[in-house]
């Protein structure tokens, strides 16, 4: 049967590129040359900053006709008295929900569903935040109820009961998952009880917390000087500029940013800790000390340890404890880094409740195994490439990449730290994981927690050592 016209036609459309320069035409595909890849270039936003310190990032995005803004405030949950912990959860809820001096939150609401626009409020660790996002057409009146809520809010009362009680509801729940419980736990044996980064709210923290409290927060927070402002949508940079300007440039800059709380000493001791939960039939175990910080020299090379060590399922954790052992139904570790504080060294796994002192041994043996053990050439290669590979997808967007240089600005970081990422774990060396394991790394200096039924364990949990029994009954309202 004679081979179709159009077929042939192809065929000779697909030699004519080697034809052309006295090249033979490839029988494989494998034979084909591969074009070299282009140059990681991430479209960098607009910085602007205002004199009163208010520091605003414009990208512009003309795919979609929309804006979207974030405005990150610093000031967070660290920055609480210790009485009223939950205040920044309260504060961020009942702000937007709260309405401002005008308009209710309900009437809000309904100003803003009408012109299918979302304006909202929230309350994190080291910073609270105004979002909004809209149609391009009804960005003015978007950020109108943007700014209301900045200038005027009003925090209604019948508001702040109503997240009071939502937290309530949240306190009430807290001991019903045995790894929500694992990590709170374990954060106070990481930065102790008192710091912090560890603190949780109670009935009494929260209920302490007045209208008077959110509006003195708003008061001493909320001013240029602590404002990062980014927009990234379908706009014109300069008209932008003029609008925005407009609206901050004669707000003062206010009080001095409070300084970043210390992450302490942990007032824990190493050694190994239980929480009873009789109503599981698996363990939840997490190991942890003090990390280190984003802007420590070491970074990259931590990043690619974290990456051989535990940070997919090619890593030595996944492959050794829970494929070729089968003791894991999850399992994880790496050397945690914030940005202005000291991360947790953290390795976790959850294991069936007869496999629990055996678990913890495989991850013993996978923590003296990092620091004796440098990577060979492949898990090297393959750690640093899947660190690349994942790189792209935190900046295929412009709006992720307006977010990474806030991020970096919020922290006062370099303004190309994010360019200098793919050519730094490039660089690093099998010689500088083993270095990083050593240094940052240390078995003796672990607090293990272990949530689940000791009745059921393989062995008992005081066959490694002395073992502390906390208790994580909730105090009553």
């Amino acid at each position: 049967m004679a081979t179709p016209r159009p077929v042939v036609a192809a065929l000779l459309l697909l030699a004519t590129p080697w034809a052309a320069f006295g090249q033979p035409v490839p029988t494989d595909w494998k034979q084909i040359a591969k074009p070299p890849l282009r140059a990681f270039q991430p479209v960098s936003p607009r910085r602007i900053a205002l004199g009163n310190g208010m520091v605003i990032f414009l990208q512009e995005d003309r795919e979609l006709p929309l804006v979207q803004a974030t405005l990150r405030i610093r000031g967070g949950s660290r920055e609480e008295d210790a009485v009223k912990v939950g205040l920044v959860s309260v504060y961020g809820q009942a702000w937007r929900t709260g309405g401002t001096r005008k308009r209710t939150g309900d009437e809000l609401d309904d100003y803003l569903e009408a012109r299918a626009a979302h304006v909202e409020t929230g309350g994190g660790l080291d910073s609270t935040t105004v979002s909004l996002n809209c149609l391009k057409e009804n960005f003015a009146d978007a950020f109108d109820v943007f700014l209301e809520l900045l200038r005027e809010p009003e925090f209604r009362p019948d508001k702040i009961e109503l997240a009071q009680r939502q937290l309530h509801t949240g306190i009430a729940r807290r001991n019903d998952n045995p790894q929500g419980i694992l990590f709170r736990e374990s954060a106070k044996l990481g930065y102790g009880a008192a710091s912090p980064y560890a603190r949780h709210p109670e009935y009494a923290t929260i209920d302490a917390v007045t209208r008077e409290d959110l509006l003195a927060w708003h008061r001493r927070y909320v001013h240029p000087g602590n404002m990062i402002l980014g927009l990234v949508g379908d706009f014109d940079s300069k008209t932008m500029e003029t609008t925005l300007r407009k609206a901050f440039a004669s707000w003062p800059r206010g009080p001095a940013a409070a300084k970043v709380p210390e992450a302490g000493t942990p007032a824990t001791a190493p050694g190994y800790y239980f929480i009873a939960k009789d109503d599981v039939n698996q363990s939840s175990i997490r190991m942890v000390h003090l990390g280190t910080t984003v802007d420590n020299p070491d970074y990259y090379a931590i990043t690619v340890m974290n990456e051989v060590f535990g940070g997919s399922f090619a890593a030595r954790l996944f492959t050794n404890v829970r494929s070729k052992k089968g003791l894991a139904y999850a399992v994880s570790g790496s050397v945690g880094t914030a940005h202005d504080h000291p991360g947790l060294f953290s390795v976790f796994t959850s294991t069936k409740s007869g496999t629990t002192a055996a678990a913890i041994d495989a991850l013993y043996e996978e923590i003296d195994n990092l620091k004796k053990v440098p990577p060979t050439s492949e898990e090297l290669q393959r750690a640093r490439e899947s660190l690349l590979n994942s790189f792209i997808f935190r900046v295929d967007s412009r709006a992720k990449v307006l977010f990474e240089k806030m991020t970096y600005e919020f922290y006062g970081y370099p303004l190309d730290f994010l360019e200098r990422y793919p050519a730094a774990i490039e660089k690093v060396t099998a010689a500088d994981v083993a270095r990083a394991a050593q240094k940052y790394v240390d078995k003796g200096k672990l607090a293990v927690l272990v949530v689940g039924k000791a009745a059921d364990f393989d062995r008992p949990l005081s066959s490694f050592g002395p073992v502390t029994t906390i208790d994580v009954t909730i105090p009553p309202p």
